[in-house]
């Protein structure tokens, strides 16, 4: 089915950043297509150096490293080209409402831009998806099982079910890890960069950062060095969770945290 007629240009773009925190990472890659009401078509694919290290996690899903960015353009100096573009069209792409909308706006915003979304129409196929494919248990059991769920939504139907289509997926997926640690692993991959902290942490390069409080997006380590205080404060307040508070008190000795490798004392390789 052909594009519904526009009216207006509209601009289906992609980007590739350092994270997913809008307040702190930046772009690293933008790819558009833009479409003209005649048919006439614009792309544009430009990589940036976003003046800040790109984490290891970043680089292992979009493969883009610090060297490869090292002698690209800033955002910033190609922001008027870039608003241009962008200034007369509605919007469209996958998953853009959640990240890559937010994320255009802070570096334009960087760059003295102020770009809105006000008055323009946004197409997001990832909402299509979501909305006409289900992704809850139900649809799982009859994709994965074969069958369909009674009783859905009560605990015992719905754990069993759960079950029932873990099995199936390992019979579905013979490239699945075979043992318990390479699941777990494997099933971390899709979750956000956070610990189990109630969000209260997220990772960048394996090194955990608060995701809250005046501290937000500094590093355990940098906060144990210069303020001892906020961290008692952490485990005395009495309405964090214990795991958090307990990296705390590991954190006060020069013990932190590493994704996946459990806790390191300070400087250790």
């Amino acid at each position: 089915m052909p594009l519904p007629k526009l009216t207006k240009p509209i601009v289906f773009f992609d980007l590739e950043t350092t994270g997913l925190i809008v307040e702190l990472d930046r772009i690293v890659e933008i790819a558009l297509l833009k479409i003209f009401p005649n048919g006439e078509t614009f792309q544009l694919c430009q990589r940036f150096n976003p003046e800040m290290k790109i984490p290891a996690e970043s680089s292992a899903v979009h493969g883009i490293l610090n060297e490869h960015v090292a002698g690209e353009p800033r955002f910033a100096e190609m922001a008027s080209k870039l608003f241009e573009i962008f200034s007369d069209s509605d919007l469209g792409g996958y998953n853009v409402q959640r990240l890559d909308i937010p994320l255009l706006i802070k570096e334009f915003a960087r760059a003295g831009c102020v770009f809105s979304v006000e008055g323009r129409r946004v197409l997001d196929a990832c909402s299509i998806f979501r909305e006409k494919e289900r992704r809850d248990l139900t649809a799982a059991y009859k994709f994965y099982c074969g069958k369909d769920l009674v009783g859905a939504h009560g605990a015992e139907a719905d754990n069993r079910a759960a079950y029932e289509v873990f099995l199936a997926q390992l019979d579905r997926y013979p490239d699945l890890p075979g043992d318990l640690d390479g699941l777990h692993d494997f099933c971390r991959k899709s979750d956000p960069p956070n610990t189990n902290c109630e969000g209260r942490i997220v990772w960048r390069d394996n090194e955990a950062f608060l995701n809250f409080g005046k501290y937000r997006y500094r590093s355990l380590a940098e906060i144990a060095k210069s303020d001892l205080g906020y961290l008692d404060w952490i485990i005395n307040k009495g309405e964090f969770p214990k795991e958090l508070i307990e990296i705390c008190r590991q954190a006060k000795k020069g013990i932190f945290p590493r994704r996946g490798n459990g806790s390191e004392p300070a400087g250790a390789a």
